[in-house]
């Protein structure tokens, strides 16, 4: 069966890592020859193209002969009719060559051209991968009316939707979207060892400027809008108080670094607030190490990765009730659920966590099983390979 992945960007981020780890272990699978399409990689949160071409090899623009891994550079992220038109073309084009007998789209702009351009191109089975919402309360209503018409025209051509979270599933049908058969969960799964065996490394500590007595609250992600830096940092200055050698650790950098060390300053924290800058994926899991909680306060993704490494690492978490992050953040099991924008009962929680150790090893022992159980790779490729098969055999293609 041969299988084509089409992605908007490969940014340092969740549905990047997951699609490549995806398309890294499908290519084990025996049978399958799988494929990548991007659109360039822009914007400060970083690369993952080195990742694909280890796999790949260079990538090629859609005019190379090669054409396992092909970057189009119409393909870009904002609204752009004009480069969208022809990114549209381009695809169309690119599949037609390749004669995939499925393509698997992921991300916004790429899963609505992407599915397009398969229907255009004859290709037999089109899935699309649903990482996070594109339309909801965190944008505008024309936004949301732009995005779901196009979410609901794309649908058309779609014989299967993978969610990384059941809210993602209600959410589009909600919308008129899709119909409940046609969802599937799977978790984003991740390597777990490194989190796993992820240790409180005092040299990591001492070099980021923390000694072995503060109580680090870690956040990971893209400093940018919508992923909760600022109502974190809120949070923070409100506990701090409290818990006077506590800290907050930023693992990740973004378009809104500047925005938020000017909240910092302006809230009398410097020196309180550390961040990293770009990690690279591979070293993620010591920072996790040497934190003793993770807040993640994301107004907006379907399941942000982050919560089940920390979890993986024996951390517990504290969480906005945001889309699906309550299938990972169980209440009172694996840490804590709070309303969406309370940076008080945020505040709260980060404070019974850092007065309560024998509470943060019970929440960490009991989401470190849970992840286990629930986002390994392995699990994720074969839940993905499996749907693949049974899509193929409901069109008579052979897998």
């Amino acid at each position: 069966m041969r299988v084509t992945h089409i992605i908007t960007r490969l940014v340092v981020g969740g549905a990047q890592e997951n699609t490549l780890a995806t398309i890294n272990g499908l290519r084990l699978k025996s049978g399958l020859e799988v494929k990548l399409i991007s659109g360039p990689t822009i914007g400060p949160e970083g690369s993952l193209e080195n990742t694909a071409q280890k796999m790949f090899g260079e990538a090629a623009l859609p005019s190379s002969p090669r054409n396992d891994f092909i970057i189009v550079p119409e393909l870009v992220r904002p609204v752009h009719p004009l480069k969208d038109f022809s990114a549209l073309h381009q695809l169309e084009k690119i599949l037609r060559a390749q004669k995939p007998d499925l393509v698997h789209t992921h991300s916004g702009k790429a899963g609505i051209l992407g599915r397009l351009a398969a229907k255009r191109a004859g290709v037999p089975i089109i899935v699309h991968h649903i990482h996070g919402p594109s339309f909801g309360n965190f944008q505008g209503a024309l936004a949301n009316y732009i995005f779901t018409a196009a979410e609901k025209h794309a649908a058309k051509v779609t014989d299967h939707f993978f969610c990384s979270a059941d809210a993602m599933t209600k959410l589009y049908l909600a919308a008129g979207i899709g119909k409940p058969s046609m969802f599937t969960r799977i978790f984003s799964g991740f390597y777990l060892e490194p989190f796993l065996s992820a240790t409180n490394n005092l040299a990591l500590r001492k070099k980021l400027g923390f000694d072995e007595n503060h109580f680090v609250i870690g956040k990971i992600g893209r400093i940018f809008r919508l992923k909760g830096h600022a109502d974190l940092v809120t949070a923070f200055a409100k506990m701090l108080p409290q818990v006077p050698h506590a800290r907050l650790l930023f693992v990740g950098d973004g378009a809104l670094r500047i925005e938020i060390e000017n909240q910092i300053r302006a809230l009398g924290l410097t020196g309180k607030v550390i961040f990293t800058g770009l990690v690279p994926p591979g070293e993620v899991a010591r920072h996790v190490g040497i934190m003793d909680c993770l807040a993640h306060l994301s107004y907006r993704e379907a399941l942000s990765r982050a919560l089940p490494q920390a979890l993986a690492a024996g951390k517990p978490v504290v969480a906005y009730d945001f889309d699906g992050a309550d299938e990972v953040c169980l209440e009172s099991e694996t840490g804590f659920i709070v309303r969406t924008g309370d940076t008080e009962a945020a505040a709260q929680r980060l404070l019974q966590l850092a007065k309560d150790s024998i509470l943060r090893e019970k929440f960490g022992r009991t989401g470190r099983d849970f992840v286990r159980k629930n986002f390994s790779v392995e699990k994720m490729v074969d839940d993905q390979y499996n749907i693949y098969l049974k899509l193929a055999a409901g069109r008579g293609l052979r897998a």
